[in-house]
């Protein structure tokens, strides 16, 4: 069984949905909580990859809808100061496969993410995740 780390914020309907999609596909999930780990600044930086910074931070979070936080007038080092002193702010779940790691994936691209990085030297892709969240019969 392939195991996932998967950290996930505490009642979190997306989270909560996803850690069951990986669940049904045979995944052994890794279940942690993303706003009790300690982060900091070079832990999150491999979860973010190339994604714009912008992405990085929880777009429904409270701060960020109001102004207060402004994602898109950071730089890098500020993000990740900003973002492993408040986790509340990660836009998640943070995944860990196969020694890579991803945040706030859609459905799609969880899909992309696992059967890419299962397969390393393989050819056989991990087993088949459902195309919708409706497909899994997780309730959300």
């Amino acid at each position: 069984m392939s195991k996932v780390v998967f950290y996930a914020r505490p009642g979190a309907v997306r989270d909560v949905e996803q850690k069951a999609v990986l669940a049904d596909a045979g995944f052994e999930i890794d279940l942690r909580d993303l706003t009790a780990e300690r982060w900091t600044s070079s832990s999150l930086r491999a979860f973010f990859d190339d994604r714009p910074i912008v992405e990085w931070f929880d777009p429904a979070e409270p701060r960020v809808v109001s102004g207060e936080i402004e994602p898109a007038r950071m730089n890098a080092q500020e993000a990740l100061l900003t973002l492993s002193v408040d986790p509340s702010l990660i836009n998640g779940p943070l995944v860990r496969y196969n020694g890579r790691c991803a945040s706030g994936l859609e459905a799609d691209e969880l899909r992309a993410f696992l059967d890419i990085h299962a397969r390393g030297d393989k050819l056989a892709p991990v087993r088949r995740l459902p195309r919708t969240w409706g497909e899994s019969g997780a309730g959300g």
